[in-house]
């Protein structure tokens, strides 16, 4: 079985965040007022092939964790395109 897996990585809470501070100061200028607690990450889409959705599942976390993000800063969640969530931020 091959399906879509989208995963967003984000800094965990309490890591300074400057890109998403710098975007946070720059709205009001541009006219977007009551914008606050800007953070930014980032979003991958891959397909991957697995048994089951729980094989996938395990070998999205692992790739994930090992060189998609950085677990000692961030956070991430996956989502299998069938629309099931993963457990919860990792």
């Amino acid at each position: 079985m091959r399906v879509r897996v989208a995963i967003d990585v984000m800094l965990k809470d309490g890591i300074l965040d400057p890109q998403g501070k710098t975007v946070e100061e720059s709205l009001p200028s541009l006219g977007f007022q009551g914008v606050e607690a800007v953070r930014i990450g980032k979003h991958i889409e891959l397909e991957v092939d697995g048994e089951t959705p729980e094989d996938i599942g395990s070998r999205v976390e692992e790739m994930t964790r090992r060189f998609l993000s950085n677990p000692v800063i961030e956070d991430f969640t996956y989502r299998i395109e069938d629309g099931s969530l993963s457990d919860g931020v990792r």
